[in-house]
């Protein structure tokens, strides 16, 4: 194993070669599609000349700040807003290409009632009036049965904030987002344990302040979070030491002073190496550690036997490239910064893992400093004035009897499994908004198994993916250049309100996701938990209430607060909201609930003979699976490949550009997808990207493209303490085109 030496810096060509191609082909993209997605009636605006307007971003959840051109009555661009903090008057691809969405010619446009059995996609179109009709009788039943708690949502994003205030208003306790136990649940409890607050999202780094980064398995570039690639571009450039952990080399690693092509399953070992180095060499913080720290001394006589040498048969990593990129840490500490990740969903451990990584930054001083981790701020605008909830009659049911003692949000998967067992008690409905828990959830089978034990499943989406597939009821949303939101009061290195506002009407009368749940909640019989006449009333409402003026922000977009101190060289103080007060080397609340204090390194289990394991991550240009019958953004990519190894390849006799068939370790068989041959990955293992392999048949132009490494994701490990679900345990082989069925 060796180093690679940094190479001059050049921007990350992900990045800006995308940027610059979406925003080419973003008015092309409007002309074209134009036809396929024209409007049941005129828009009513139909101004001439060109209109600038300004809204936020939906694509992903970073929420950035953007201005629209509507070009005689037609969306023609979509650009960063430059009074914005987190985009910075810049967008990344998938935000630049966000028109797509517009005018997607595969997106829903009328409510549909399932006409036959669920999966078979065979709907009736209905009015709105018709499908909440629907909605209310079916949920009204339920209640009567088995009490409104058997009623659960799964959300994605600020959208589902009104629908959620009237499942509240029903009075069901049950919600959850795939998020936290599919996602960045372990690093958000590890850090929790750790310091006492999470990471925040976006993340509380400063990136751009940093001396040294350190990335493990996160890989900026291709994980197109906008500030954080931009920060990432800011570093690099101004000389910041970047090391890079990955079994593969991702564009950070292109940027990397040390690449370590670690074997996957084991970073723990190497984070444990990393922090014997620094406390065995007395490189770490001490004057940081010894104002701060709880439990240092017992904390480094558990790590004292997790040698470099020990780490070596583990990770693959040599000794001395160990003890060199500890040295180069301490070199720029406190603004040396670990990453925390944000998928950190991988074998089962990540709490501890990610434990571990907010330890070896308490060990650097980069809590609370420049260059690590910032306190954020934001601004304080009062909800709206509702009736109080019904008081729900039972408990909410994700995690019976804190069985997962460390869970400090909804688990989704608890939700399924209880939608299975009916324990301990049963769930009748569902309703998804703007997540495909198909793709989203582990092991799809699972899935399948609670929908069917449904007697209602609403979903809100724009796009006919698949779980809408299952659905009963499917109600079509406006995009988010068409509709309002709520306000995103962002919690942020610069506190700021913004607004999301429409740009354009829908073209087939789809509806936001606000008017849904007021119509939803008034079919019901819950007309008092909507008191305002629609949502520019609650808007202002809410905006008066804090000194401040929706006329004002709909011209502007953004309206920033007054900076505070976000670090200690600018005057904020450090505290820590954990039981001891300090940061927690050593966890007594771990202790008590029967788990390791200190991290501790379990090696996991391998995969089949002449198998890979299974790894997935993200294209800059797509988010999750949501984005591929986006014209713009497919036509940059609009199937996944497999990274193979370039030496396994020719022993396979494949190269790049054959089609293959990647078989589990369940027998699971993918659709075919084509071979990238690289010299960039270990041979242990294979890439994908996530969220291709469309199997939703009104997905026409997403259908049967690439591979769905969902669909190969039949195992998972959960995670003891907080339930996430840790989906890196599955290993495949590969097989010509002509074994898939």
């Amino acid at each position: 194993m060796s180093t690679y030496s940094r190479r001059k810096f050049l921007k990350i060509s992900a990045a800006t070669v995308t940027v610059a191609s979406g925003a080419a082909g973003a008015a092309g993209a409007a002309a074209s599609a134009k036809a396929a997605a024209a409007p049941d009636k005129p828009s009513k605006r139909a101004a001439q000349g060109v209109q600038r307007i300004p809204t936020y971003c939906d694509i992903c959840f970073w929420k950035c700040g953007a201005i629209a051109s509507v070009r005689d009555g037609v969306l023609w661009k979509i650009e960063g807003n430059p009074e914005d903090p987190l985009s910075r008057g810049r967008l990344c691809p998938r935000g630049t290409g966000g028109i797509g969405a517009h005018f997607d010619p595969d997106r829903l446009k009328r409510p549909l009632i399932r006409k036959q059995e669920r999966g078979q996609e065979v709907w009736a179109e209905v009015s709105w009036d018709e499908a909440f009709a629907y909605i209310a009788t079916k949920m009204h039943a339920i209640k009567e049965t088995y009490g409104p708690e058997s009623v659960a949502m799964f959300a994605h994003g600020i959208g589902g904030n009104f629908l959620k205030h009237t499942l509240k208003a029903f009075g069901t306790p049950n919600f959850a987002a795939p998020s936290f136990a599919q996602c960045r649940g372990p690093r958000d409890v590890g850090f929790r344990l750790t310091f006492g607050e999470d990471v925040g999202s976006p993340e509380r780094t400063d990136i751009k302040n940093a001396q040294c980064l350190v990335l493990i398995g996160s890989h900026l570039g291709e994980n197109m979070h906008n500030s954080q690639v931009q920060e990432f571009a800011e570093a690099v450039g101004n000389g910041a030491s970047i090391i890079v952990v990955d079994p593969r080399f991702s564009v950070a690693a292109s940027k990397a002073r040390h690449y370590l092509p670690i074997k996957p399953g084991t970073d723990l070992a190497l984070l444990l190496a990393w922090m014997h180095v620094l406390v065995e060499e007395g490189l770490y913080d001490k004057e940081y550690v010894a104002a701060h720290g709880f439990g240092f001394d017992q904390f480094a006589a558990r790590i004292a036997s997790c040698t470099p040498e020990w780490a070596y048969p583990e990770t693959g990593i040599d000794p001395a490239v160990i003890r060199e990129t500890a040295r180069e840490m301490a070199r720029h500490r406190p603004a040396t910064l670990v990453h925390p990740g944000r998928h950190a969903t991988w074998y089962g451990d990540d709490t501890q893992r990610s434990r571990a990584v907010a330890l070896l930054n308490a060990l650097l001083g980069s809590w609370g400093h420049k260059g690590g981790f910032y306190a954020p701020s934001s601004m304080d605008v009062p909800g709206y004035p509702y009736p109080a909830y019904p008081k729900p009659a039972k408990p909410k049911l994700d995690n019976p009897g804190m069985r997962y003692p460390f869970a400090h949000e909804a688990i989704s998967t608890g939700i399924r499994e209880a939608t299975i067992t009916g324990a301990p008690y049963p769930i009748k409905a569902w309703f998804t908004y703007a997540t495909n828990l198909i793709q989203a959830l582990p092991n799809e089978d699972e899935t399948i198994k609670a929908i069917k034990n449904l007697d209602l499943l609403v979903v809100v989406d724009v796009i006919p993916n698949e779980i809408a597939g299952w659905a009963d009821v499917v109600l079509p949303e406006a995009v988010y250049l068409e509709r309002f939101d709520d306000l995103n009061v962002e919690l942020f290195r610069e506190p700021f309100v913004a607004l999301r506002q429409p740009v354009v009407d829908a073209p087939h009368g789809q509806k936001p996701n606000w008017w849904m749940a007021k119509k939803l909640a008034e079919t019901l019989g819950l007309a008092q938990y909507y008191p305002w006449k629609d949502i520019e009333e609650y808007l202002d409402h809410r905006l008066t209430a804090a000194g401040m003026s929706l006329a004002d922000l709909k011209t502007r977009g953004i309206v920033r607060g007054a900076p505070q101190p976000t670090v200690v060289e600018e005057g904020a103080s450090l505290a820590f909201e954990t039981p001891s007060g300090k940061i927690e080397f050593y966890s007594l609340q771990l202790e008590k609930a029967g788990f390791d204090p200190v991290p501790v390194y379990t090696r996991h289990a391998e995969g089949p003979p002449a198998s890979f394991r299974l790894l997935f991550g993200r294209s800059p240009v797509h988010s999750f699976s949501r984005t591929q019958s986006n014209r713009i953004l497919s036509d940059m990519m609009d199937e996944n490949e497999v990274w193979l190894n370039a030496d396994m390849a020719r022993r396979m006799d494949l190269k790049s550009g054959d089609y293959v068939c990647l078989r589990n370790q369940d027998g699971v068989v993918s659709n075919r997808v084509r071979v990238k041959a690289t010299e960039r990955i270990r041979p242990d293992c294979v890439y994908m990207v996530h969220g291709f392999g469309h199997t939703a048949r009104g997905l026409k132009h997403a259908f049967g493209k690439g591979a769905s490494d969902s669909q190969l994701v039949t195992r998972y490990a959960t995670d003891p303490l907080m339930g996430g679900t840790g989906m890196n345990v599955n290993f495949v082989t590969i097989e010509p085109e002509a074994a898939r069925g």
